[in-house]
């Protein structure tokens, strides 16, 4: 009886012992570094007929890409034309990656199942090893005062606005890093731009926009419906053969309510306009006013004598036989036949006496 029980017990273990090295298998994730044509091993260690394989990102589930021997391969849309099975051996179910972004950070979970010992685990955990940027040291945020910026836009509540990192520069731009830093808190990545393998590489973190990328690796971030939490610094971060460069764009939204822009700017048109308009009209004005006075000026000289302009013909003799003979008639003698009232007095005194 005894042995027949132990020999019960010992067929248990056999059943499930692949599967209980394959949970023994899941806890263990080797660390991949994130790079361009990465490759996530799953090389099964024992012999036998590989059914499939299959991978999955976690915590998720989110699937990732399948192999079948007989049905081929399938890919998630997201991995499409990104992930190839290396098949090296036929219990190999590793893949290498290409365009790879930060967002292909994280644990990949492999499974191969094969036969007659079953599946096979195995956890990948995918970092990126580099150094760590500035942002990410743990220290303080700069204050707002100490933050040179070059740019400066003023979006109103519900409406739209795109920040744009356009950086003159004269050599070769590897990569892009859009980050902001809202007042008071860290700087948090939301964007990034590179170039792969000759390709235009664009990732996109921001939860409240669209990133966009050109092929020169000018990166912008179009907002809709601006809310006051949008306000904040926007910074581009240019990796360069000249070393890096940095272009920073503050980004101010007045609360709802408050001061509005566009309604100052009108103020600011009516003023203006209402400005020039007093303007023309003084000028006209004062126009019309000088040219009434030259008018009177003009009319008071034409009436006073001692204003008139001289005459020069007034004092020139039309005829100057004329003018000597009236001088020779004023100097002569005048003779006239007169009445002799006196011979008649003379008479009537003879007549008296």
């Amino acid at each position: 009886m005894e042995a027949v029980q132990k020999d019960h017990w010992y067929f248990v273990v056999l059943v499930f012992l692949p599967f209980l090295k394959g949970a023994a298998q899941q806890m263990e994730a080797v660390s991949v570094r994130l790079e361009e044509g990465m490759v996530l091993n799953c090389l099964c260690p024992w012999d036998g007929n590989l059914s499939m394989v299959s991978w999955t990102k976690v915590p998720d589930k989110d699937p990732v890409a399948v192999f079948h021997p007989e049905y081929g391969v399938n890919f998630a849309h997201h991995y499409r034309e990104r992930i190839e099975f290396l098949r090296t051996t036929p219990m190999d179910g590793s893949i290498s990656m290409r365009n790879v972004t930060h967002q292909d950070i994280g644990v990949y979970h492999c499974s191969v199942q094969t036969f007659p010992q079953g599946p096979w685990t195995r956890n990948i955990q995918v970092e990126d090893l580099d150094e760590p940027p500035e942002e990410d040291n743990g220290t303080e945020p700069p204050s707002p005062e100490v933050i040179e910026t070059n740019t400066e836009l003023v979006a109103e509540p519900n409406n739209n606005v795109t920040i744009g990192c356009n950086h003159q520069h004269n050599g070769t731009i590897y990569q892009v890093i859009l980050e902001k830093m809202p007042h008071g808190q860290a700087w948090a990545i939301i964007g990034v731009c590179k170039k792969v393998e000759g390709g235009l590489v664009s990732e996109d973190y921001s939860d409240r926009g669209r990133v966009s990328c050109a092929d020169s690796l000018d990166v912008s971030l179009h907002l809709t419906d601006v809310v006051p939490e949008d306000a904040g610094f926007y910074r581009c971060s240019f990796s360069t053969d000249a070393g890096p460069r940095t272009t920073t764009v503050l980004l101010t939204v007045p609360p709802p309510g408050g001061f509005s822009l566009s309604v100052y700017m009108m103020y600011v048109y009516i003023g203006a306009g209402a400005a020039g308009l007093i303007l023309l009209i003084a000028i006209i004005i004062l126009a019309v006013k000088h040219r009434k006075k030259n008018r009177r000026e003009e009319y008071r000289v034409k009436l006073h004598p001692s204003q008139r302009e001289l005459n020069l013909y007034a004092n020139i003799s039309v005829c100057p036989r004329v003018e000597q003979k009236s001088r020779q008639i004023k100097n002569s003698p005048i003779y006239a036949n007169l009445q002799s009232v006196r011979s008649h007095k003379t008479k009537r005194q003879l007549r008296d006496k």
